[in-house]
């Protein structure tokens, strides 16, 4: 502690544990040393090389790191809050989970780093008598087909759940995989990559676990459950209303034209509490809310905002208790206030909705039914038709757009989307573009016809709790629609569940409207009214077998 060092080398040294706290080194290779859990807190470090060193759990508080070498160092779980890392280099470092609250990173190098924190697949069981079901949320941005039907056929295997009371979803974070076209080749017997195989193994085995361990430790449990308003503003309808009568997406309110807002928010966070009966403590809480995860951005890893609604939840409940965030139907909706140029981050909007959720807590009713309730229904979804030139003039087009020539965004939009349709429509489809795609292939889908088949599922707990599960990224009005026809007092809609190639799910009228979410839909309109009918049409069952009871 307090050591001034100069002119050393520690190559390979284990100083695992160790207190450097305040201390100063200049001119030291420490390349290759074992670090784990030292303690940096305070100090500063000049033409220090640290490549290839082990840090986990690290402290690294307040120090002052400025262009030091980071190359290749494993800082998993390492506290670098306030740390100074202006024009440091951490190329290929891992970072995976360490605190990075008021890091400065200015002018740093972070090509292929690991950063932020993981992405994660979280499982909840329910079980009563001869009944269960299961709902686990991936950190992904979208589960495809092909991977839900996959995970739920090993999680029923495991544990005798059966698969149409298993619902797989994806809480839409845009620092996820894009899995979709190796997921495509494993299933089809290719294995072009043998990391990327492995990856795609563990894509589906790990949430396969989380089941079969959720499964495994279920135990006596007491249910709260209610809703809560979101206090800050985080979430806001991202669709204008033009004078000219179209809709554009992603505007701000004094742009040139903007008439208003062309929709709603859902204001409203629903939570379900569970808590252990034998240990008298909390276990999990299910959040729900309708909000895009775009907030983090680049290409590292992040769960995005769920992450830091957990930290908030965990520092108030205990390490222990786990947070399951289901995201609402958001499809509309995000994080840009149209009213100000400022933008909240990935941390801020995670802390401000865990406030409200430990707030919201304290309102909660207790639920006095045990009884469950788990049912699925397959509904088919109308497709938009594309012509054989369609097909033509969009892999044209989207064949540019990998060359890295100019395309406008919309027409690269709409053109994948129609090679996607075309997969889907037609045994021999139009267009050879399985070389032009990566997201949107599919084993599962290939094929299918005219009309896309996805599942609606419904969970219940008593008259108290309904859990929605819906296909593809959702309109806010719709989950609105759901929840206030539901007979349960607490509905939870959750988007992404089971499939994403539907992309985006309009109500009707958006699609006079048009712009991007219309444009990039696989649906005609009506699907999503179809969707509100078929989650009304459970509930509605589910009430009625529980008042029977």
């Amino acid at each position: 502690k307090q050591v001034i060092i100069s002119k050393s080398r520690f190559g390979g040294v284990n100083a695992r544990g160790s207190d450097l706290s305040f201390s100063k080194m200049t001119e030291v290779d420490m390349k290759g040393a074992i670090l784990k859990y030292a303690d940096f807190n305070s100090c500063t470090l000049t033409d220090v090389n640290m490549t290839n060193s082990n840090l986990i759990g690290a402290d690294l508080k307040d120090a002052q790191c400025a262009g030091v070498q980071w190359e290749e160092v494993n800082l998993e779980g390492s506290d670098l809050t306030y740390a100074n890392f202006e024009g440091a280099n951490f190329k290929n470092a891992f970072l995976l989970e360490a605190n990075l609250h008021g890091t400065n990173f200015t002018k740093a190098n972070l090509s292929d780093a690991y950063l932020v924190d993981a992405n994660l697949a979280k499982a909840i069981v329910f079980r009563k008598g001869q009944t269960s079901a299961a709902l686990v949320v991936c950190d992904l941005i979208g589960v495809a087909t092909d991977l839900s039907k996959e995970i739920r056929r090993r999680a029923s295997a495991k544990t005798g759940i059966p698969i149409g009371h298993i619902v797989v979803a994806a809480t839409h974070s845009h620092t996820a995989p894009d899995y979709t076209r190796e997921l495509w080749l494993f299933l089809g017997g290719v294995r072009e990559n043998p990391s990327r195989s492995e990856y795609i193994e563990k894509l589906i085995s790990a949430p396969v676990e989380a089941i079969a361990k959720a499964y495994a430790i279920a135990e006596p449990a007491t249910l709260a459950c209610g809703t809560t308003p979101q206090r800050k503003p985080v979430a806001f309808n991202r669709r204008f209303v033009m004078q000219d009568g179209s809709v554009k997406t992603w505007m701000k309110l004094d742009s040139p034209g903007v008439v208003k807002s062309a929709g709603p928010v859902d204001p409203e966070i629903g939570l379900a509490l569970f808590r252990s009966i034998s240990q008298d403590r909390p276990i999990g809480i299910v959040s729900n809310f309708a909000l895009h995860l775009d907030t983090v951005g680049g290409t590292k890893w992040s769960a995005d905002y769920p992450f830091f609604i957990e930290k908030s939840l965990q520092e108030k409940m205990g390490e222990d208790m786990i947070s399951l965030f289901a995201t609402g139907c958001c499809g509309d909706i995000n994080h840009v206030d149209p009213s100000t140029p400022q933008r909240h981050s990935a941390d801020w909007i995670g802390a401000a909705i865990g406030d409200s959720i430990l707030t919201g807590l304290e309102s909660l009713t207790p639920s006095k039914d045990p009884s469950i309730f788990a049912k699925s229904l397959l509904v088919h979804l109308p497709s938009r038709d594309v012509s054989k030139e369609e097909v033509a003039s969009s892999s044209e087009v989207v064949a540019a757009a990998k060359r890295k020539e100019k395309v406008e965004f919309l027409e690269h939009v709409d053109s994948y989307k129609n090679l996607v349709i075309d997969q889907f429509q037609r045994k021999q489809p139009f267009g050879k573009s399985t070389d032009l795609m990566t997201w949107g292939l599919s084993r599962s889908l290939a094929g299918v016809g005219p009309e896309l088949p996805v599942e609606v599922t419904v969970m219940t707990m008593g008259r108290d709790l309904a859990i929605v599960c819906l296909p593809g990224e959702v309109f806010v009005e719709l989950g609105l629609a759901i929840k206030q026809a539901s007979p349960f007092r607490t509905t939870l809609v959750v988007e992404l569940s089971n499939a994403v190639e539907t992309i985006y799910i309009p109500h009707r009228a958006a699609y006079a409207g048009g712009s991007y979410e219309v444009t990039n839909s696989a649906l005609r309109a009506g699907g999503g009214e179809i969707l509100v009918e078929a989650a009304l049409k459970l509930l509605r069952q589910a009430a009625a077998e529980t008042v029977a009871k």
